[in-house]
């Protein structure tokens, strides 16, 4: 069973949200909530494992939730984003969340993305990652930027971008979890990047 959080300040929104989680049998509804600061208790209280949030609220943003999740080993955040908050987006590419998906996103992409959140995927929806790259000023990469890894940290970088977990990794290539770590350590050296979701936008936006 997964257990969710869903935070959004719009009522109609979260409880769109709502009745689409209900009717899941593999997901469990452990918080609903309209601002950041309780969704912070929450989570505090029932760790869930994926934390459904709106970018912008009032008294404390999705990024800035995300990071207290994510400091504090509290759930894996997923965005849910619009095109209309371009410095909110750049933020987000700094921060090492699960992913960013639309609002406007069918019920049926949203529901993959949190269970591929919830193994240790990642999740970001084509047309987020061409706007980020080619709308926020972020440099489109070049390969150059993956020149020095070594075949099989490419390969890793590779399956990163779409969207595997460690575990799911080391299945297709035939590794340890201990070593696709290691592998995403170097990878993270070789190109100064800070976090794995930084290299899936990356490694996304080179082959775009």
């Amino acid at each position: 069973m997964i257990k969710l959080v869903i935070v959004d300040d719009d009522t109609i929104i979260r409880e769109g949200l709502r009745m689409i989680m209900e009717t899941q049998d593999d997901l469990e509804i452990v918080g609903i909530c309209s601002n950041g600061k309780d969704a912070i208790k929450v989570c505090r209280e029932q760790i869930p494992d994926v934390v459904l949030l709106d970018i912008r609220m009032p008294e404390m943003s999705g990024i800035e939730v995300a990071k207290v999740v994510l400091e504090e080993n509290i759930g894996k955040p997923l965005l849910l984003t619009t095109f209309d908050e371009p410095d909110l987006m750049i933020q987000a590419v700094k921060t090492n969340v699960s992913g960013y998906i639309l609002k406007s996103s069918p019920a049926k992409t949203i529901l993959s993305a949190i269970r591929t959140v919830s193994c240790g995927g990642t999740v970001f929806e084509k047309e987020v990652i061409d706007y980020i790259s080619s709308n926020l000023g972020m440099t489109t990469v070049k390969s150059k930027l993956f020149d020095e890894l070594t075949d099989r940290e490419y390969d890793v970088a590779r399956l990163i971008s779409q969207g595997l977990s460690n575990k799911e990794i080391g299945e297709k290539l035939f590794i340890s979890d201990g070593t696709v770590r290691n592998h995403i350590t170097s990878i993270l050296s070789k190109t100064s990047l800070e976090h794995r979701t930084q290299i899936a936008i990356q490694f996304l936006s080179s082959s775009h």
